[in-house]
């Protein structure tokens, strides 16, 4: 199964503010730049993440946005679940209306069955197992890096 890529640009934000040190905020500037998406992607994948609970956005001069704690404990199958919009895995049209086939035809309840098994594989997998334990690897020297807290920088 393939996700669309508002999903992929949500669940690439969740992971990269999990992978945050505790109580940092990250502007969505830093964010977008971070997982490498234009700005205004990302703006609206926080609104979204915003109102599922998954993150916590602070406004003004030194605001930004941090992962919740419902968000740290979110699923990956659960968020998906929400995330995706589509009725149907499969466009059951053709370019002059419905399907001709549709009557009799089981492939739409086949494949939200494939979609289903697909996200409860996903339903043990939390946001914060998806990222290695915060300031270690590669994930966190990246962000450490863009946040300026790279261990040089706190030692001055």
């Amino acid at each position: 199964m393939r996700i669309n890529a508002f999903t992929d640009v949500c669940l690439r934000v969740a992971m990269l503010l999990a992978a945050a040190p505790d109580g940092v905020l990250l502007t969505s500037r830093v964010i977008a730049d971070g997982v490498d998406t234009p700005y205004n992607h990302v703006s609206k994948a926080i609104i979204r993440l915003r109102e599922l609970q998954v993150v916590d956005v602070v406004r003004g001069r030194f605001g930004g946005v941090r992962i919740s704690p419902t968000g740290r404990e979110t699923t990956v199958g659960a968020l998906m679940r929400r995330l995706d919009t589509r009725a149907d895995v499969a466009d059951c049209e053709t370019p002059h209306g419905d399907c001709p086939l549709s009557g009799g035809c089981g492939l739409r309840a086949a494949l939200r069955r494939a979609r289903e098994a697909f996200y409860s594989e996903l339903d043990d997998t939390t946001i914060s197992s998806l990222v290695p334990r915060r300031g270690s690897g590669p994930v966190a020297l990246t962000l450490s890096t863009m946040i300026g807290n790279a261990p040089e920088d706190r030692a001055r």
